[in-house]
């Protein structure tokens, strides 16, 4: 794990990053890049790229042992509801601090950050109900957490009533995409970080080409520093084009990077643990202790 995650973020995060944020980066929008990407807070370079990766790693390494014949919930919907509890109140600093100070676009992305969160919850949670007949903790987390990712590119650029707009669009696809397409394909993501990331990540770099507004973040200027249109909203359609190119690229390294750092990483130290270790389970094979100690005698 630690020697693919150091070789993820060199080959995979380090380069999209530079790309889109960097100076001198093709797709660099605030910096007269060559095909400008709008990325506010890391969309693309982080939920595209990691999601995409997911899936190529749970497509890679197969299925757990029993899956999917055997129901394996979350260990604890509480600690699940906590952490997405955080995972909310974190993510306003990760989309507003990108505004890299106090002030109008801050509290907009901030704003725009609770509401595509909020309606991400309740859109999962009603197809979740209209499908099922009840909703449910773990269904209304996770479109919080789709609402928030898909976002992320959008929140320094959208007004409020996309960005509620966009959070609902993000619950709806990402709940078949997690309750629909991964059984009807068979893939073992556990966390469904494609379902969830790669999937808002791509709906969120798209979206952002349509309701990005001068009105929220002027970022283009002609070289009279009048404001020029920023997404389609405003007129510019070319922002679109731009966006989808951005989506291909981090897609395209997604996919090949997760492919060969697999290699290395099957190369250096193996992909998989045996058959034996994964039924004791990773806690007790490989560190000799248990997060739950379950066997109490009563005399």
């Amino acid at each position: 794990m630690a020697l693919f995650m150091v070789l993820w973020s060199l080959l995979v995060y380090c380069p999209v990053a530079h790309m889109i944020w960097g100076k001198g980066g093709i797709l660099n929008a605030s910096l007269g890049g060559r095909i400008p990407v709008l990325d506010f807070a890391g969309g693309t370079v982080v939920h595209i790229t990691s999601g995409v990766s997911a899936l190529v790693v749970a497509w890679h390494l197969g299925k757990r042992l029993g899956y999917p014949q055997e129901p394996m919930p979350p260990h604890s919907m509480v600690l699940t509801f906590v952490g997405a509890s955080m995972l909310w109140v974190g993510w306003f600093g990760f989309n507003a601090g990108s505004a890299l100070s106090a002030g109008s676009l801050a509290s907009s992305a901030f704003v725009c950050t609770h509401l595509a969160a909020a309606s991400g919850a309740l859109s999962w949670s009603a197809v979740e109900w209209l499908r099922n007949g009840k909703s449910s903790a773990l269904g209304a987390v996770s479109g919080a957490v789709a609402g928030l990712a898909t976002i992320t590119q959008a929140s320094g650029f959208v007004s409020p009533m996309p960005a509620l707009l966009i959070g609902a669009l993000a619950g709806v696809c990402c709940y078949f995409m997690v309750a629909s397409v991964k059984t009807k394909f068979g893939y073992d993501d556990t966390l469904d970080a494609f379902g969830v990331h790669g999937v808002s990540g791509t709906i969120g770099a798209f979206v952002t080409g349509i309701f990005a507004t001068m009105a929220v973040n002027p970022i283009f200027k002609d070289s009279r520093g009048t404001s020029l249109p920023v997404g389609l909203i405003d007129g510019n359609w070319h922002q679109v084009i731009n966006q989808l190119i951005g989506i291909g690229i981090g897609w395209a390294f997604g996919v090949v990077g997760a492919l060969v750092i697999l290699k290395v990483v099957d190369v250096v130290v193996g992909l998989r643990v045996s058959p034996e270790q994964e039924v004791q389970g990773l806690d007790t094979s490989l560190h000799g202790e248990d997060g739950y100690y379950w066997d109490v005698s009563l005399s």
